[in-house]
Order: structure tokens, then sequence, then C-alpha cells
């Protein structure tokens, strides 16, 4: 087969790196791509959120199946375009991206198919949402109801941060109506990554995974796009799993077929474990990123059947095998990252790291002459397995000590919980 993955980031290499290892893959291509993924594909120089040439280059390549794997794309309906020409993919149609799209949608849906969620409230204008926070006090979420790269949520401790969101949001989002933002009450408990592949009726749970949002040791400073992440995670248990999947994903599944707007792809879930039980934050219709790093680093199975499987409806006899071991990913950023940071500095050593220590991700890179050059915010995925999470990270943290960037940075404590934990 032909496939193409559309992307530029560590999720997509990491979904490169996988489908290259298929038997039914036959030619590799990625759009954009970086400097990493074109080790294994090739790259292809179009943006995944230029709808029309990557379906133009599609269709003129004979492409036989594309994995998407960011937002943007779906929500603009790249898969809608490529099912009209009859290019089969992997993700869901713009409908049924709303769930991500549109944060007030996925509350709305949650109501009305009694989903576990935080309380909340829609607004279309400051004033309204200001008055509603004094009301509340603190602390309490705003939330941009639309797109953000994982940095559009504020969880704030006063009433005067919120009000200080609200503000942001209405002076840097023109996309403000009609989507609006969303206020909700503040949930306590431990954040759970949840994913599960949908074929519009069947389901079939991933491995579980836990982020780390918080661009600062000890979980401080703002909200990025995630900083690390692991799996397995040790307080995903049987009957936790149980739960989440009869009172959050199938009632969702079930929601969003009624709704004309059947869902296909990978959902991923944004889970509290509160005290009344797990709650859904947010939905999200792709593969995290970095939790899609360490979901390929332990998958055992051949992942292209079951994305095609996920595209054909055929997953209700289908299965994958995972690895017992535990893997870990740390996320290389800019200094300056989620704010203002450079690009173009130059990046050595990731040849002195051995594939038994490490497999290096690439997020946002480009080359030259040989070189590696940092071409982003998160920059490199550092990722390693071992028997346990503990081991896992030690040999990560002693694979990034080997790489030499002077404007890069890194959490040091990747993993705390799940180590306090066991």
């Amino acid at each position: 087969m032909r496939i193409l993955v559309v992307g530029g980031g560590g999720r997509e290499h990491a979904l490169c790196w996988a489908i290259s290892a298929s038997s039914l893959c036959e030619n590799l291509y990625c759009a954009p791509g970086n400097a990493g993924i074109s080790k294994i594909a090739e790259c292809i120089d179009i943006q995944a959120n230029n709808i029309k040439e990557i379906v133009r280059f599609s269709l003129e390549s004979s492409i036989d199946f594309v994995v998407i794997g960011p937002e943007v794309s779906l929500v603009l309906g790249l898969v809608d375009e490529l099912e009209k020409l009859g290019i089969k993919a992997f993700g869901p149609t713009a409908g049924a991206a709303k769930l991500e799209g549109s944060k007030g949608f996925m509350k709305d849906l949650c109501i009305k198919y009694n989903i576990p969620t935080a309380a909340y409230e829609r607004f279309y204008d400051g004033e309204s949402a200001k008055k509603y926070i004094k009301e509340k006090g603190a602390p309490i979420v705003v939330k941009e109801d639309g797109l953000a790269a994982g940095k559009g949520v504020t969880i704030a401790a006063s009433i005067e941060e919120a009000l200080v969101a609200v503000e942001n949001i209405i002076n840097n989002n023109s996309r403000l109506s009609p989507n609006g933002l969303v206020v909700e009450e503040f949930l306590m408990g431990q954040e759970l990554s949840y994913f599960v592949l949908v074929d519009g009726t069947n389901t079939l749970p991933l491995a579980g995974a836990q982020d780390h949002k918080k661009v600062g040791d000890k979980d401080t400073g703002p909200n990025t796009g995630g900083m690390g992440a692991y799996s397995p995670a040790p307080i995903l248990t049987d009957e936790l799993e149980s739960k989440i999947m009869e009172n959050i994903i199938l009632p969702t599944v079930k929601g969003m077929a009624q709704e004309g707007t059947p869902f296909k792809g990978v959902l991923y879930a944004g889970l509290m474990l509160t005290s009344e039980g797990p709650k859904l934050l947010e939905y999200n219709v792709r593969f995290g990123d970095p939790e899609c790093q360490v979901l390929m680093m332990r998958l055992r199975s051949d992942i292209l059947p079951a994305l095609l499987a996920t595209n054909q409806g055929t997953l209700d006899n289908f299965s994958l095998r995972w690895s017992q071991e535990a893997a870990l990913t740390i996320v290389m950023a800019a200094k300056g990252y989620p704010g203002k940071y450079e690009t173009g500095e130059r990046i050595v050593g990731l040849e002195s790291i051995k594939t038994d220590e490490a497999l290096i991700f690439h997020a946002a890179t480009k080359s030259k002459n040989g070189q590696f050059f940092s071409n982003g915010g998160r920059v490199l995925n550092i990722c390693s397995t071992g028997k346990e999470i503990k081991n896992a990270q030690k040999k990560a943290y002693g694979a990034i000590k080997k790489i030499g960037w002077k404007g890069g940075f890194y959490r040091s404590d990747i993993g705390w919980r799940a180590i306090n934990q066991s």
C-alpha cells in the first residue's frame, strides 16, 4: 500500500516509525514531515492545514490510505474531501471532529447523553463570562472554545486570573464568535489519558497513558502541548477502565451516531479521576502528542491493519498485543516555550545515542548539510522502555544528557507520579 501520514511532529514521527514496519506498507510519505521523519519516509512540502494540496497529492500519487495526525486537518474536513474522491483515511469527518474543535459542542453532548463532566456555562461575550466567574469564585477553569494547540485552557487560582484569561481569549481570538468560550468548575483529582479506536460503532481500547501538561517541574507554570508522558498508567485498573468505557466512551460513541456524525478514528479522552469517579475534561479526536510516542513504543501488533479496520468498520473482531514493559518519553523544547522562543539553533549528539538506550522522535527539526536544527517549540522526544517506569526514566534521562543544544530545556521529573504510586 501507498501510505501518506499528514503532520510533522513527534506524534507523526512515531506513527511513521510504526507504519514503516508493516508488511502492508510499500511506500510511505509524510506531509510535511521533519528531519527525523525524512529518514524513514519521503517528506512532501505541504503543510497539514493545506487541505487542497494534500488532496491533490493523494490523488496524483495514487495514495491508498491517509493517516491524519493533527487535529486542525480533521476539523478543516480533510477526511471529507478525501472520501469524496474514494481515498480511504484514518480519522473523523469534520462533523465528528467537532468533539475537539468545539469544547462547547463536547460539553453539550455530555449533558444530552448523561456523560459525567464538570459543570459549565458557555459564553459569547466577555462581560457575561466575567459576571459568572465573579459569582462562582475560584478556582475555576476558562477554556477557549476552539483549537489552541493544547494551550487554550486556564486553570485560574483566583478570580483575577480568570478575568485575565477571558480578556486574553477575547483579544487574541478572532474566532470568539460564534464559538465563544466555556467556563467550568474546577475538578480535583488525577488526570488520565485514555485512547480508544472507534469505527463508528465498535470500539477497541488501547493502552492507558499519562501526560505532563505543565511546563515546569512539580507541575508548575503554564499548560503546554505536553512535556512528557508514560505508559502504562498504574492508576488505570481493570475496574476503572470498565467505568470509563461504560459511563463515558460508549455513551459518546452512541451519541455521536445518533447525532448523525458517527465517529471513526482514535478517540482520546482527557479524564479527571475524582472522588465521585472519572469525569470527562475534554475529547481529542487524534492521537495525543506525546502519548502516541509511548503507545507506539509498547505496541507489538502491526498498527496498519488496526487503522484500516477503524476506517472499514471491522473492529468488532480485532485485538492488539502490547508489551508488558513500560515506555516513557521526555520532550526537549526551546527555551521560552510555550511563549516566545528561538528557532534555527544547532543540535548535536543525537548520533551518539544507541537504540537500546532511547529512540529519538523528532517533533520540530530541520536538517542542513547533515546537521540538525531546531524548528519549533517542542523539538525532540527522547523515548525509552524498561521493566518499570523508573527503569525507562533512568534510560531516557541518561540519553538526553548526550544531546547538545544550548537553547533547549526539559523537565527533570517526567514519570514522578507513576514512580511514587508504585
